[in-house]
């Protein structure tokens, strides 16, 4: 039996940083939005388990992937050993800021929950994504949310971005544990639970109101990710914002001319993704 998945990315759509924990965890506010972007997932059972991929980057550390680390995490949550043969084919920048390698932790769990009919409820599978990353549990139900805490506590929304929208990575890696040390928590000016409410077409209202905290630190330290935000509102943006602790960034379009002729300028040089509307193509 064979069981193939994709692996959805995600933005940000606002990121609010409030206050360090004494876990050493942050409380955090976020809207979770997926996107078209996907890596793609093959399981099929096997005497042993393994891994392969097509992505370079992973290849020489398989061991501490989280796609291994969620297979322990079920197997040592159910007590029984899942033996399969699982492949990646990466699409998903990595370290990114978009969320792939906990998309494939979610997937991973969602997948041998079905490939062995282990008949674990959701709740339980949230529970064990809690434990393996902070923003796994987010993947397992790929609805817009709102999450809180770590991350991990969910609420689905009615919010959908139905306008032309494109990612944006200069291959510029952040570390999180480097974004979160120069970070400086603060109460948000915005609450994002606002902005499900007060839906709109024109994006351009959440300038300055929806923001990502780790922009002052990253774009201090990486001044081109500063210029790419303002380029994409000098192409006619209505929105942009940086996904995550960077170095992706995001910016909505009214036309989808012009996120193809901004898309255009890019895609020789950068990773580019270009997430048209249900009625047109996305395409990388």
């Amino acid at each position: 039996m064979k069981i193939i998945i994709n692996s959805h990315a995600k933005i940000n759509f606002g990121l609010n940083i409030i206050r360090k924990r004494e876990d050493g965890f942050h409380d955090l506010n976020t809207i979770f939005y997926p996107v078209d972007l996907h890596d793609v997932l093959t399981f099929t059972k096997a005497d042993a388990i393994s891994l392969t991929t097509d992505s370079h980057e992973l290849s020489a550390d398989i061991s501490s992937n989280l796609i291994m680390k969620s297979v322990r995490a079920l197997e040592e949550f159910t007590n029984k050993k899942l033996p399969c043969k699982i492949h990646l084919e990466k699409k998903i920048p990595m370290g990114a800021g978009l969320g792939g390698g906990s998309s494939n932790a979610a997937c991973t769990l969602l997948s041998l929950n079905d490939l062995y009919n282990l008949n674990v409820s959701i709740a339980e599978l949230m529970k064990i994504a809690a434990g393996i990353g902070s923003d796994v549990a987010c993947f397992l139900r790929p609805n817009p949310t709102f999450g809180e805490s770590r991350g991990e506590k969910l609420t689905d929304i009615d919010f959908h971005i139905n306008k032309p929208m494109v990612l944006l990575n200069p291959g510029i890696h952040v570390s999180t544990v480097w974004a979160y040390q120069n970070i400086t928590p603060r109460m948000p000016d915005y609450d994002l639970r606002t902005l499900v409410k007060n839906e709109t077409d024109d994006y351009r209202i959440y300038r300055d109101k929806v923001v990502n905290d780790f922009e002052s630190p990253v774009f201090r330290e990486f001044p081109v990710l500063r210029k790419l935000k303002e380029d994409f509102y000098a192409s006619g943006a209505g929105f942009a914002l940086m996904s995550g602790s960077g170095s992706t960034l995001f910016g909505i379009f009214s036309t989808p001319e012009d996120a193809v002729s901004f898309s255009e300028r890019y895609k020789d040089r950068y990773f580019v993704f270009t997430q048209l509307p249900d009625n047109d193509e996305s395409t990388l």
